[in-house]
């Protein structure tokens, strides 16, 4: 391999002082093409170093921000909806965020959300076996505590808050956890 200070021959065969100046600032030989100056490399890290930064204020903004949001209260149903050993689709807190309320046989009402944690497949309701399944890649949950019994899920599934008032079911928050 040719050192930096050796003159390259340029494909029309002429000395390189005698080329377009085109050329010198788009080099074809590798000698020119892959020399990277000290002030372009700083430059580089500097500017990779700043998006990684801001990137890590983003997820810490974000974060603070998420947790203080209030989620309004909202109207699933009533007890007469829903047998024991019933479930009850609805949405919450948003139209697009779907949630399965379960009423286990041991009559108690529990919530989630149906996305699974792994790739966000919906999950269903087994409700003689106390689980959710995720059909995409055969992931178990317990229905008791929203965790992962199997599958490649490592997190629990999103708890809806309820809150039953005579007859009426609400939906109030929503707790996800990490473990």
């Amino acid at each position: 391999m040719k050192d930096r200070t050796d003159q390259p021959i340029a494909p029309d065969g002429q000395a390189f002082h005698n080329q377009p100046h085109w050329r010198k600032d788009f080099p074809i030989d590798v000698v020119y093409d892959q020399y990277v100056s000290r002030r372009e490399f700083t430059k580089f890290l500097v500017l990779t170093s700043l998006a990684f930064a801001s990137g890590q204020l983003w997820i810490l903004f974000h974060s603070l921000f998420r947790g203080s949001r209030v989620l309004p209260r909202k109207h699933i149903g009533t007890l007469n909806d829903i047998k024991p050993g019933g479930v009850l689709s609805f949405s919450y807190p948003n139209l697009h965020d779907y949630c399965l309320l379960v009423r286990t046989k041991q009559d108690q009402l529990v919530a989630y959300g149906q996305k699974c944690t792994h790739l966000s497949c919906a999950v269903r309701p087994q409700v003689e076996k106390g689980v959710f399944e995720c059909p995409c890649h055969q992931g178990i949950f317990d229905m008791k505590s929203g965790a992962p019994r199997s599958g490649p899920a490592s997190r629990p599934l999103d708890r809806i808050e309820l809150e039953v008032i005579g007859q009426t079911i609400f939906a109030v928050g929503i707790t996800s956890r990490t473990v």
